[in-house]
């Protein structure tokens, strides 16, 4: 493998833009989340999406080293959350009222793309020091209801991902993103399983080796019972799951003839929240602080809907040419296992060495709460590469309505 991801003990922080005009590079100081709960019957199952977001976010800004008052800006993704700007709640709950908030939205890509969106406006010169990460409660989203036009009668409703057809329903995943995708890149169920398989050992390996301990804050958690405990490992990850209990599971859509889909090889329903710090060098170089990684590029695209889960294959090199890399390049990878069959496409499509990615699990494993994920997969990969020695990582992941993002990171030696 290439060594061009490798940071250089030389390396000198990029001033100038495209253009000419000054740029400051996007450094991330510190990052913090909540353990992973299982959704309905986990942990957080009453866990309130607002009050996890100002818990990590007071949690992170107090990690960096920086006073709250230089902060300028929370970006938090929510999904299924009904809308209003859950940024601007969390920063005044975490007593920084203050500091603006941007609630942001990119389905399956939110916290992610909240990331290059703080990671934005710091390149640009218009931020200093952003928070972004993205909260999620799966287990207590709100049912809307609006009124049915043409009529004075009101109906429940959802915002669709996309507008719905037969082959991609806006509100079944398992067709529109997981079997889709496993039909046009040729995978097998055993193949998925395998995958999933492989990630629930790495997540419990990471849990074991403590190797999420540097992401995780522990929440305090009210039972009903009014009892009180302190939650601090996720949950979701299932200790001896084999190819063998995996294959025993029924395909979601037994109609369809050949669909290979199941609970086993998708990822889970969960609740949880992320935040990280982002500064622009200068603030790190004058304040002392610790520069974990630095946000190189990212890039976003768009196709049709039944492509959803081979979205990531269009955003990877794009994110890649941005930062003036190739895939040879790169020394670790996330891709989020919103079903197995998306990494699984994305190896074997871009030629990427599956044992460099989810080393320590994913969305099969860890879980996938919606808004949160994105900015959880960025903080693992930079803990894991720092421990690695450094280099050059990729967040990437499909997300809802046809879309895909991807993020470039360069993790300097600790």
């Amino acid at each position: 493998m290439s060594g061009g991801g490798r940071a250089r003990e030389d390396r000198k922080w990029s001033t100038t833009s495209a253009s000419g005009g000054p740029m400051g590079e996007a450094v991330i100081v510190s990052t913090a989340r909540t353990p992973i709960g299982t959704a309905f019957k986990g942990t957080l199952v009453d866990a309130d999406p607002f009050a996890m977001a100002a818990h990590v976010l007071g949690e992170a800004v107090g990690r960096s080293g920086l006073d709250p008052a230089r902060v300028d800006d929370v970006v938090i993704g929510e999904s299924l959350y009904g809308g209003g700007d859950i940024a601007r709640v969390a920063a005044i709950q975490a007593g920084m009222a203050h500091v603006p908030g941007l609630a942001q939205n990119r389905h399956c890509a939110t916290g992610l793309s909240s990331v290059s969106t703080a990671a934005g406006s710091i390149r640009a010169g218009m931020d200093r020091v952003v928070v972004a990460g993205g909260t999620q409660a799966t287990s207590s989203f709100p049912m809307e209801r609006r009124r049915v036009l043409g009529s004075d009668d009101w109906d429940d409703w959802y915002s669709p991902s996309h507008p719905a057809t037969p082959d991609a329903p806006d509100r079944d995943m398992s067709i529109t993103v997981g079997w889709n995708t496993a039909v046009e890149a040729d995978i097998t169920r055993e193949e998925m399983d395998a995958w999933a398989v492989r990630s629930h050992e790495r997540a419990v390996a990471s849990i074991d080796a403590g190797g999420f301990l540097d992401e995780i804050v522990p929440l305090e958690v009210t039972a009903r019972d009014g009892s009180t405990s302190s939650f601090s490992v996720d949950e979701h990850p299932r200790r001896g799951t084999s190819i063998e209990r995996l294959a025993g599971l029924k395909p979601l859509h037994p109609e369809i003839e050949g669909f290979s889909i199941t609970a086993g090889n998708a990822s889970g329903l969960n609740d949880g929240a992320a935040a990280l710090v982002l500064a622009d060098h200068e603030v790190v170089d004058a304040e002392g602080l610790t520069a974990l990684a630095v946000v190189r590029s990212w890039a976003s695209v768009g196709v049709t809907p039944a492509r959803t889960g081979m979205a990531p294959i269009d955003a990877i090199p794009k994110a890649l040419d941005r930062a003036g890399l190739g895939v040879g390049d790169v020394d670790l990878w996330e891709v989020n296992e919103a079903f197995a069959a998306v990494p699984v496409a994305t190896c074997k499509v871009l030629g990427i060495d599956d044992a460099l990615v989810n080393v320590q699990g994913s969305g099969c494993s860890l879980g996938h709460p919606i808004a949160m994920t994105g900015a959880r997969m960025v903080m693992s990969l930079v803990h894991e590469l720092r421990r690695r020695g450094g280099g050059t990582a990729v967040a990437a992941m499909c997300a809802g309505g046809g879309m895909g993002s991807a993020v470039v990171l360069e993790v300097p030696a600790p």
